[in-house]
């Protein structure tokens, strides 16, 4: 009875896999499901059994990749270990998580998409962003807590997170920079941290 469970998930897996390849070599226009079916070595049904439209296997595909790292970031939060200890490790995963070149290659190809098509991106973005709550869950925990000052979390976690894009994902995304050298990034994990414990902070112990 498992069987057919574990083949649907492996032909899944399989269209994904197929789909990403497809979509970093061609982008999206040029990508067909009818070609994706081929790579994957199944039926166009099959595909569509799995995702109902090219706009959500893509946006699928996108969402896999970055949720692989993403759940690095559900760091849970906790009051015997400092706040600048916890907020290096979150940040140095989310560094990671950024620096995958297969993201960054389907993140082009997304927001090339989303400048032809904002509407039909939008939903993408979204899925994304739901993604990156585990910093904003570690935040409210803190704020609970009182060790930062009390305010709109996602607001926090988009300041704190956006610091690190700026250096290492946009730059890498829009004009093709190398990523960052292991001093560099702690640099900007190190800036980044101090800036925002300066401004969120309480100072309590």
């Amino acid at each position: 009875m498992d069987a057919p469970n574990r083949l649907t998930d492996r032909k899944r897996q399989a269209i994904l896999k197929a789909a990403a390849d497809q979509f970093r070599t061609y982008g999206f226009d040029a990508t067909s499901v009818d070609r994706i079916a081929v790579a994957a070595g199944v039926s166009k049904r099959t595909i569509y059994n799995h995702f109902p439209s090219k706009d959500e296997l893509f946006t699928e595909t996108l969402v896999q990749l970055f949720q692989t790292g993403a759940s690095a970031l559900d760091i849970p939060y906790s009051s015997k270990v400092g706040l600048r200890e916890q907020l290096t490790e979150l940040l140095a995963h989310k560094m990671r998580t950024l620096a995958d070149r297969d993201f960054i290659d389907l993140a082009r190809v997304a927001i090339a998409e989303a400048i032809h098509a904002p509407e039909r991106a939008r939903a993408m973005f979204d899925r994304l962003g739901e993604r990156e709550e585990g910093p904003t869950a570690w935040i409210r925990a803190a704020q609970a807590d009182g060790k930062l000052k009390p305010g709109d979390p996602g607001f926090a976690s988009t300041l704190l997170q956006g610091q690190i894009k700026t250096f290492a994902f946009w730059p890498q995304v829009t004009l093709g920079a190398a990523p960052l050298g292991l001093d560099e990034q702690a640099r900007v994990i190190e800036a980044s941290v101090s800036m925002f414990l300066a401004y969120f902070g309480t100072g309590a112990a």
